[in-house]
């Protein structure tokens, strides 16, 4: 198996990304003008990447299927952002930032990106007060923080439960001003459906238009990919409806290895599933998790209402396990718990829930403080459930939310087709096997803003790659390639609708390649995947045409990528024989039930290289620990 080079700069850990950006090579203020660069996404990794490298004076095409970069999936981001500002003086630092997002991802992270991520945080905190992001301040005109989970001390930056709409907000403002002066071409309304590569390098993608149906071709010197991420192969997810996996499935298929894809992070605050009719789940911000006691009655199958169990019957279950970390246990620890709970028959009122209950927070801080905390939050839950969490306790229930595997990236978050660049949640950099709360905004601001403007500069000024023009053969393979598979689709005229085959993936994902797995449930998932990707071509009915707006087709596009990559996730997992953060193998556990590594044979990213439908061969990067050393994780 190919040992992959991540371009690790030497040095210290503290003086790598500083002597990296000095040993680049630069490219000349006029020459850059030049350099023709497309980014895919305009989420904050996106957004931010296209507004930087805009104003460094490129020519950028932005490419989103929204009719406006506000709508890109950041904006439901809720609880905050973390950043090592240590405003609280409560002994944050850039290292204890670094030490606690790798112990977080259960030492599944290269510590080198981690360590970047810290020390570039406090400029992201800078650069977006600067561009007027509302954060909320404490009585003397600092920002304040709260807590996040996987965290002693308190790092996270809000503005209510809106951050994530406040931070894209910024980032568009600066990418709009880009636009306006020309650096930027906003393409709206286009869906990426496969990357162009020539003689191995990146040189363009192939889109639909969404609203007339036309395929269009766009070249430049470098790409960028920030589309996201992929839980909605689960089909219930946090994600939005729209969010998809397509871009980076096709640049994987490309030659773009893909890494980690097992490791999905389980929400542990979501509101639970209250129909077959459901089409997403939705979030309440981990940021609860502060002020909220998570618990569930001590008795098996207790219907009486939250308010009528006394204390003493209450098992607040995070507390009693993790007393240290209590309510703000990481996620995939917490999530597990509730599992637990939910599985010894004491969910809230027989339900698939527990609580989450902000009764003595009330009683301590009053209404007024927790209304000015979470007051949209609060109107979101009473909105859906009809219920008052002022009066009685949330029911909450872990959803699938992130994703930490990805498009496998070097430490200049360039894939393995040169020329391709990956930013945020598509790529797998950072997070290892579990991501904190409140980090995936920095990571997506922390690319686009301070280390893809850097490195992409680095690799036209080394590689002075050649812009190929539409008309180059390779164009004309790839856009045929695009319309032969949607007329495949489109004349498969079977019985099933693309929602049904995807509820069906969505069902195996869940119950086998879910919050806990084990090695005969993820063979199973191998082979009822395989045998849904079969009916689906065969039986799956996509309405409409290719030549005009048809929302339908694009679900079945989706779709059809999903049933692969779904089946990736179960291989991947079942080729990793421990458990590891999001990754819970029923098989490897401690006495306790905690997650068990094996490091003797997994302290490894696994890159897998495409080969054909069903096959990949299997790559591992070594990583190394020398900062923070291996241990097993607690929280106790």
């Amino acid at each position: 198996m190919t040992k992959l080079d991540s371009k690790i700069p030497e040095g210290p850990i503290a003086e790598k990304w500083t002597n990296h950006k000095f040993n680049m090579k630069l490219v000349n203020p006029a020459n850059k003008r030049k350099y023709d660069i497309i980014v895919v996404g305009t989420g904050l990794a996106g957004a931010s990447a296209a507004a930087t490298l805009g104003e460094l004076g490129y020519n950028v095409t932005a490419i989103t299927y929204h009719d406006s970069a506000r709508r890109a999936h950041s904006i439901a981001a809720q609880g905050g952002i973390n950043a090592a500002k240590n405003y609280q003086n409560d002994g944050d630092s850039v290292y204890r930032l670094f030490y606690d997002t790798v112990k977080g991802g259960d030492f599944r992270a290269r510590e080198a990106n981690v360590y970047r991520l810290a020390e570039v945080s406090n400029n992201i905190i800078d650069q977006c007060v600067a561009q007027g992001v509302p954060f909320a301040r404490e009585y003397g005109g600092l920002l304040d923080n709260r807590s996040f989970g996987g965290a002693q001390v308190s790092r996270t930056f809000y503005a209510k439960g809106q951050t994530g709409q406040q931070l894209l907000l910024g980032a568009y403002s600066a990418l709009s001003r880009q636009v306006k002066k020309g650096k930027v071409n906003m393409v709206t309304r286009r869906e990426m459906l496969d990357i162009v590569v020539v003689d191995g390098v990146a040189s363009g993608v192939v889109v639909r238009n969404m609203v007339n149906g036309e395929i269009e071709r766009y070249s430049a010197h470098a790409v960028i990919l920030a589309t996201g991420g992929y839980s909605n192969v689960f089909f219930l997810s946090t994600n939005a409806m729209m969010c998809n996996a397509t871009a980076a499935w096709r640049a994987h298929r490309r030659g773009a290895y893909f890494a980690n894809p097992c490791y999905t992070q389980i929400h542990p605050t979501c509101l639970p599933v209250h129909g077959e009719s459901q089409s997403k789940l939705t979030l309440m911000s981990e940021s609860l998790r502060n002020d909220g006691r998570i618990w569930v009655s001590k008795k098996q199958n207790d219907m009486r209402a939250p308010n009528d169990i006394p204390e003493e019957e209450r098992d607040y279950y995070l507390e009693r396990k993790y007393p240290s970390f209590g309510n703000l246990s990481p996620r995939d620890i917490s999530s597990r718990s509730a599992k637990e709970a939910i599985d010894d028959g004491r969910g809230a009122q027989g339900q698939d829930a527990v609580y989450l209950d902000f009764r003595d927070s009330i009683n301590r801080l009053g209404k007024d403080a927790i209304e000015e905390k979470y007051g949209n939050l609060f109107e979101i839950y009473e909105t859906i459930t009809g219920e008052n969490p002022y009066k009685v306790p949330m029911k909450i229930y872990p959803a699938p939310h992130y994703t930490m595997g990805g498009l496998w990236v070097d430490y200049n978050l360039q894939s393995t087709i040169p020329g391709l660049f990956v930013a945020g949640e598509a790529n797998f950099s950072d997070h290892g096997a579990n991501r904190l709360g409140a980090s995936a905004l920095m990571q997506g601001l922390a690319d686009g803003y301070f280390v893809i403007p850097y490195t992409i500069g680095n690799y036209l000024a080394s590689d002075k790659p050649v812009k190929e023009d539409t008309t180059h053969a390779e164009y004309d393979k790839v856009q045929t390639e695009v319309e032969e598979r949607f007329n495949q689709l489109l004349n498969i005229k079977g019985k099933k609708t693309v929602d049904e085959i995807h509820k069906k993936l969505g069902r195996i994902m869940w119950n086998k390649v879910g919050m806990a797995r084990n090695e005969a449930g993820l063979k199973e998932a191998v082979t009822e995947i395989q045998e849904l990707r079969k009916e689906f071509y065969e039986d799956v009915n996509v309405v409409g045409d290719s030549k005009s707006l048809n929302q339908n087709l694009e679900r079945a596009g989706r779709v059809a990528d999903y049933l692969e990559l779904g089946e990736l996730m179960a291989v991947d997992a079942l080729n990793r024989n421990e458990s590891c953060g999001g990754h819970f193998r029923e098989e490897y556990q401690t006495d306790e039930g905690e997650a068990l590594r094996n490091d003797d044979e997994f302290t490894n990213v696994f890159a897998w290289e495409y080969k054909s439908d069903s096959n990949w061969e299997l790559h591992k990067e070594d990583l190394q620990f020398e900062y923070v050393k291996l241990a097993q994780r607690s929280y106790k």
